[in-house]
């Protein structure tokens, strides 16, 4: 019997020491980027089968008010809206309201070219319509307030970058066409749709859709960096970017998310496999992306990754299947990308666990 206590504490003792000394390499690889506790920092999270195994906050959260950051702060996470958009377009699949390979002229019959372009073609970047955050005339609509309808019409009418299923190419419209087919399919505003078919479902208690009036417990402030110092972020309205773009949510709620979609609460599994599925272009070369996630890999081991940047703020997240981990990043400073971060952080953790 004591052999076996005594044992049993060797091997604890062991667990402990390697967890702390992982804790301890992943904290000098972020205070390398986030080298200053009185500037804007970021968040971060680990967490293995579900549970975090790392979550910590470095820097401020409102340099006017001394404010630190902590691991409940409410970010912008720009570009990671998509998969909530995504995912919010196969509910409404799975319920029998539309199709993914349905042409948007069935919902949008004004839409130039609609008739050839699908609600596939939307999620996979593969759509060729114009982005609008290349448009100069962005900077004439950023801070108005935009219907889903008039933010479509505000590019649909460009000329197109290439014939849908030509080419892949990362792009903001297509998620907000997507968010007004939602709209329009639903009934429901998109952000009542996602806090009641996303949120409330997955118990999502700090994630909102943006906006710069609201009160919002823990929020984060965004900064930009310029020659002279820290200035607080660029205002948008947040009609603008919309579905592609517009929303807000913590480190805890965001793997509330990963694992509601690992437990199939919101979707079926068939159903939700069409999110993590690699597809081709019209040539029959695959694409490294699915619905709402880069389809990646590190070390040869797949990944599902996705990143975000709005104005004064950055994130970025990696899932790995194979060990059910999830790494996710949150900066309040669009001069600090979480990234390459991140993505290095995943590497450490998946070499730490080979290590026996």
């Amino acid at each position: 019997m004591q052999k076996f206590l005594l044992l049993s504490l060797v091997v604890l003792s062991s667990f402990l020491s390697k967890a702390q000394d992982l804790s301890r390499k992943i904290d000098s690889l972020i205070q390398s980027e986030f080298k200053d506790i009185n500037e804007p920092g970021g968040v971060f999270l680990i967490s293995k089968k579900g549970k975090p195994v790392y979550e910590k906050a470095f820097g401020m959260a409102n340099l006017e008010l001394d404010a630190k950051l902590n691991t409940n702060s409410v970010f912008q996470i720009g570009s990671m809206t998509k998969q909530f958009t995504a995912i919010g377009i196969l509910i409404l699949e799975e319920q029998g309201k539309l199709k993914v390979s349905d042409p948007i002229s069935k919902y949008i019959p004004s839409y130039p070219n609609g008739d050839k372009i699908t609600i596939h073609h939307l999620l996979t970047h593969t759509s060729g319509i114009k982005d609008f955050t290349k448009m100069k005339a962005l900077q004439d609509i950023a801070q108005k307030e935009m219907t889903p309808e008039k933010m479509v019409d505000f590019f649909k009418n460009e000329p197109a970058d290439f014939a849908p299923g030509e080419k892949f190419e990362y792009n903001n419209s297509g998620y907000v066409v997507l968010g007004y087919i939602i709209e329009l399919v639903s009934g429901e505003t998109y952000e009542d749709f996602i806090k009641k078919n996303i949120f409330d479902k997955a118990g999502m208690t700090n994630s909102y859709y943006a906006s710069d009036r609201k009160i919002i417990k823990n929020r984060a402030f965004g900064y930009h960096k310029k020659s002279t110092g820290y200035v607080n972020k660029t205002v948008i309205n947040f009609s603008v970017p919309f579905s592609s773009g517009s929303l807000m949510s913590t480190l805890d709620d965001m793997l509330k998310w990963q694992n509601a979609l690992n437990q199939n609460l919101l979707l079926s599994s068939k159903e939700e496999t069409k999110a993590f599925t690699k597809y081709k272009l019209n040539n029959g070369k695959e694409i490294e992306y699915g619905y709402g996630w880069h389809l990646k890999n590190i070390n040869g081991i797949p990944t599902r990754e996705h990143g975000g940047s709005i104005f004064g703020f950055k994130s970025m997240a990696v899932y790995i299947p194979s060990e059910d981990s999830y790494i996710l990043g949150f900066s309040n400073c669009d001069c600090n990308s979480p990234t390459q971060l991140i993505r290095d952080i995943a590497k450490l953790t998946m070499e730490n666990s080979k290590v026996k």
